[in-house]
């Protein structure tokens, strides 16, 4: 059974998506801790949870908006390296997420490109199996018989 029904609005799901995206960030520091980093804006506990949340938030409007286009013209090297090039285009992605959060004044410190890739693909595993969990993607259309 999902933890959120398959019914329910977009809101709600979007919410719940941010939140494991945001404990799938704080597994991947916990992890990468050598080469990724998270600085929260205020030196307090609840600042950084704050920190993690707008992280998340970042990271799922870059991989929506700029992810979709990135993804699209990078098909030819997708299907010239057999979708390994998925790994490249993922921790550009990730290196953005460090980029704009620190213009934003808090956020995510990443020493190099290969740790961006790393970060990258274990975001997208704990995502993947948080969200697997918890029933947070949007439920498939039946299909229509006519």
């Amino acid at each position: 059974m999902p933890f959120i029904e398959p019914r329910k609005n977009g809101q709600m799901r979007f919410l719940a998506s941010t939140i494991l995206n945001a404990v799938a960030l704080w597994l991947t520091t916990l992890i990468l801790g050598a080469g990724m980093t998270v600085t929260a804006y205020e030196g307090t506990d609840l600042a950084l949870v704050v920190t993690y949340l707008l992280l998340a938030l970042v990271w799922g409007l870059i991989n929506s908006v700029i992810g979709k286009i990135v993804h699209v013209i990078s098909i030819p090297l997708y299907c010239l390296t057999l979708g390994l090039f998925a790994l490249i285009v993922n921790g550009f992605l990730f290196w953005l997420v460090t980029w704009v959060s620190g213009i934003l004044g808090f956020g995510l410190t990443v020493e190099g490109f290969g740790w961006a890739i790393g970060g990258a693909l274990l975001m997208g595993l704990f995502s993947a199996i948080l969200n697997g969990i918890f029933g947070t993607r949007r439920p498939r259309e039946p299909r229509r018989e006519d």
